[in-house]
């Protein structure tokens, strides 16, 4: 039998051994408490304030100062603290202004790239108030900002704004070579088409798929000024038209009447 000359070490006290693990265990927390507190205050020095505001993009409708003086009293934090995505919301809550991307720039900078809404129609019932996207977006701005001189109105209910929109684009070529510009276009909640046009004619079309409203409108356009000729009349004397009906569709022309006249009878 071999027996070892090595003296065995004798295992410390529980208590002694307890002692130790606490002290460790204290030492980490004193630690981690120090490097988050040491973090906190450099990422909160003076130097990492939010000092430059860097604006690119599709700025038409407004100007790099307006835009900073209209934010800056909305952020909050420094370079390494400030919530990116409230910054996002703050400029996209400003007037005209579809879209923006947010980041940062060493040591003090924010970058940000605008988009901005590009209105092509007016929307609802409130002429004044409310514009349509190329994108069939509704949005609220100052109607007076607008470009285009002629935009038409189109109006529907909430969310089929973009429905509206490929509506007016599909149809409006056919209105326009029958020189019957359309001037508004409304979906009703019932799904029903109603088109108002420059002359302030009305036109209802009615309910359908997409290719069945196509028939009607082009049968319409196509057929209107030869329909008004016959009655020696413009186009433009047309004052309503109903193309709802089976195979057809019903006008009413100013100075045109069906009623018989009394004296002549």
């Amino acid at each position: 039998m071999r027996v070892s000359l090595r003296e065995r070490k004798p295992r410390k006290p529980l208590d002694i051994r307890l002692m130790q693990l606490i002290t460790r265990w204290l030492l980490g927390v004193l630690s981690v408490t120090a490097l988050a507190g040491t973090v906190h205050w450099v990422t909160h020095l003076p130097l990492f304030d939010i000092q430059h505001i860097a604006i690119t993009g599709e700025v038409q409708h407004h100007n790099e100062a307006t835009l900073r003086a209209h934010v800056a009293p909305h952020l909050q934090g420094t370079f390494f603290t400030i919530d990116l995505d409230e910054v996002k919301h703050v400029f996209q809550n400003v007037p005209w202004v579809r879209n923006a991307v947010v980041r940062r720039e060493f040591p003090n900078t924010l970058k940000v790239t605008l988009q901005e809404h590009r209105a092509v129609a007016y929307w609802g019932t409130d002429k004044a108030q409310r514009l349509i996207n190329n994108y069939g977006e509704v949005f609220d701005a100052n109607t007076g900002e607008v470009e285009e001189e002629t935009l038409p109105h189109l109006n529907g209910p909430d969310g089929r704004g973009l429905d509206v929109l490929n509506m007016y684009y599909a149809i409006a070529p056919y209105f326009n070579r029958a020189k019957i510009p359309i001037d508004e276009l409304e979906l009703n909640p019932g799904g029903g088409w109603r088109v108002i046009l420059e002359t302030g004619a009305t036109v209802e079309i009615g309910h359908g798929e997409l290719n069945q409203i196509l028939s009607k409108v082009q049968q319409f356009t196509d057929t209107i000024p030869y329909v008004t000729a016959r009655y020696t009349r413009p186009t433009t004397a047309l004052e309503y038209a109903d193309l709802r009906h089976q195979n057809g569709y019903a006008i009413r022309l100013s100075g045109i009447t069906t009623a018989v006249d009394a004296s002549k009878k």
